[in-house]
């Protein structure tokens, strides 16, 4: 399910907050905080209920959730006293009060599948054939908007079956397998890529297996 308000875009399915088509970065707490807000915009949410939700069986302070409050409101150009979006109840919790549109996940289509993968942190991201630009640039294949990462810090190319990593001249280096890159370097499954501040897992996702019948 996608939710659009205004000229944003938030995508459950891929957890991505979209605005005007561009990406705005929120840590995956703030992202389920404002899932939760939006898919219950029906009534105001309890701060206990939403700490329960958020840290099921973890101690917080209220601190937390004031914290990933102030980080939406950041990501939304909202505002405390002039609400758009995240309006406060006081001494009671948070309610979302902007005008959402809901829209059904498109159906799947029918593509080849992702042969190679980036995980970082909750998130997936397919590489593509050819050059995959990695960096804080907005026109990134792979947006990584974090501390220490270049505009155009890396590049993986994928020829052949073979795929390598090189770094772009980055200020603080590209290291994989703890060893920085200085030349165009082959990736292994399950490599571990240090992009400035950022670490980086390359998967190759194994090939699905037959179905086993079942027995009666």
């Amino acid at each position: 399910m996608t939710y659009q308000f205004d000229a944003f875009t938030l995508d459950a399915g891929t957890r991505r907050l979209m605005r005007d088509g561009e990406e705005v970065h929120l840590s995956p707490k703030a992202f389920d905080l404002l899932l939760l807000l939006v898919e219950n915009r029906s009534q105001a949410m309890a701060k206990g209920e939403l700490h329960r939700m958020l840290w099921p069986s973890t101690y917080v302070t209220e601190t937390n959730l004031a914290g990933l409050i102030v980080e939406l409101r950041r990501a939304l150009a909202d505002s405390a006293d002039q609400p758009q979006y995240i309006r406060t109840m006081h001494r009671f919790g948070y309610w979302f009060v902007g005008h959402v549109r809901e829209e059904p996940a498109p159906p799947a289509a029918v593509r080849s599948p992702v042969r190679y993968w980036l995980v970082w942190d909750t998130r997936q991201i397919p590489l593509a054939d050819g050059d995959n630009i990695v960096g804080r640039a907005r026109n990134a294949e792979v947006w990584i908007d974090a501390p220490g990462v270049s505009r155009q810090h890396a590049r993986f190319r994928l020829t052949e079956g073979l795929v390598t990593i090189e770094d772009l001249g980055s200020k603080n280096g590209t290291y994989l397998r703890g060893k920085r890159v200085t030349a165009p370097s082959r990736v292994a499954d399950g490599d571990q890529i240090r992009i400035g501040s950022v670490v980086i897992t390359f998967r190759i996702p194994p090939p699905p297996e037959s179905t086993e019948t079942a027995r009666a």
